[in-house]
């Protein structure tokens, strides 16, 4: 069995890992450790496999998987955009993002290790993806979302048979809403990198895009930043197929994009400090950009400098504009989030940090049909 252990991305102390945990006790996120060699799994093996994330089953959690066919999306190319630019379209994932990829390992290792209630509070995706994961389980879901969510995912989770509740204000005070009722409740929190394996699914972005480029990375990873959880997960994902032999040590630039009404990441990367001071008054039109403060602040930001990339804000209405340039260029209906990235690389571009001639994935994380009212 190549999971090993659980180790803190800060102190490092270590945890067995068939404790059910969120964090470690200094606060800080916790990660999954594999023994992983050459032998564990042939990358050759994979073409006989079924095309979702669980292709990837042993360098996963060892439980049933609760699946509804999440991950394997499209890499398409993308040369009316940038000469090698492709886009990852995670829209096309169950309940249309990429957060059921996080919410099939996590929600499978809850009910493996006995959880019968799940809570999350959400900006809207990560709501729909766990209603949608606890309901095939057959657990017991709270969701606690900001007021102004996007009234899909509001709406999708309600339909799933998730209990709903509306908070004023933003992800944070939804945080703190899940924080004070935890206990008394019984629910397990699923917050993003509260507890260790919604980060096991979201890696297997980083070993499609490996897979789909013919184990050769990309140059540079476009990325929109919120919780952060598939930029450590990738990150993640690289180190362990060059352990497997899969790949070399090069690594793709990690480029962190978020709005300009909410930048924490942005703000300490510029700033050159490891952690993330609190966005004040955290706005912007894109939700699941709308993050004030994330608990992996400094892993972002050490991978990011590791990786020789960078982090860059943009305007609501520039990456609107520019998510529905994506749109009408490539076929894929891309969210907010989607745009900001091609806003990101427009402006990366022209300041000389990205070459004409290299190759580029941008992440659409979600598909638009579910922020109508952003992009209407």
């Amino acid at each position: 069995m190549p999971l090993t252990h659980l180790s803190c991305f800060l102190c490092g102390r270590t945890y067995d890992w068939r404790q059910l945990i969120n964090t470690c006790e200094c606060g800080k996120p916790l990660k999954a450790e594999y023994d992983l060699s050459p032998q564990t799994l042939c990358k050759e093996a994979l073409k006989d496999r079924e095309p979702t994330l669980w292709r990837y089953r042993e360098v996963l959690p060892p439980c049933e998987p609760i699946t509804l066919g999440e991950g394997l999306t499209p890499l398409q190319h993308a040369p009316r955009l940038g000469q090698n630019w492709y886009v990852k379209d995670e829209g096309l994932n169950p309940t249309a993002s990429f957060k059921a990829r996080g919410m099939t390992t996590a929600v499978s290792m809850a009910k493996h290790l006995g959880v019968q209630k799940l809570a999350v509070p959400s900006a809207g995706n990560a709501a729909g993806a766990m209603s949608a994961y606890a309901a095939k389980a057959g657990m017991e879901a709270h969701v606690f979302m900001p007021s102004d969510t996007p009234q899909a995912c509001i709406l999708e989770c309600q339909i799933l048979g998730a209990h709903v509740t509306l908070i004023d204000g933003l992800i944070t005070d939804c945080a703190a809403e899940v924080g004070r009722r935890k206990a008394a409740e019984g629910w397990f929190d699923l917050s993003t990198l509260k507890e260790p394996y919604r980060a096991e699914g979201k890696k297997t972005m980083g070993y499609e895009v490996a897979e789909q480029m013919d184990w050769h990375l990309p140059d540079a990873i476009i990325y929109p930043t919120g919780g952060g959880t598939g930029l450590v997960g990738m990150w993640k994902a690289f180190d362990e197929m060059e352990r497997m032999g899969w790949i070399d040590s090069k690594r793709p630039k990690m480029i962190s994009v978020q709005a300009e009404g909410c930048a924490p990441i942005v703000t300490a990367f510029n700033k050159g400090e490891r952690f993330a001071e609190e966005f004040p008054n955290a706005h912007t039109a894109a939700s699941g950009l709308r993050v004030p403060r994330a608990i992996a602040d400094f892993v972002m930001l050490d991978l990011i400098r590791a990786s020789s990339g960078t982090a860059i804000a943009v305007p609501d209405d520039e990456m609107i504009a520019a998510a529905k340039e994506l749109s009408a260029i490539t076929g894929i209906f891309a969210a907010p989030e989607g745009g900001a990235t091609l806003a990101a690389a427009r402006r990366l571009i022209e300041s000389g940090f990205l070459k004409p001639d290299e190759t580029v994935v941008l992440f659409n994380t979600g598909s638009g049909l579910k922020y109508l009212e952003a992009l209407a």
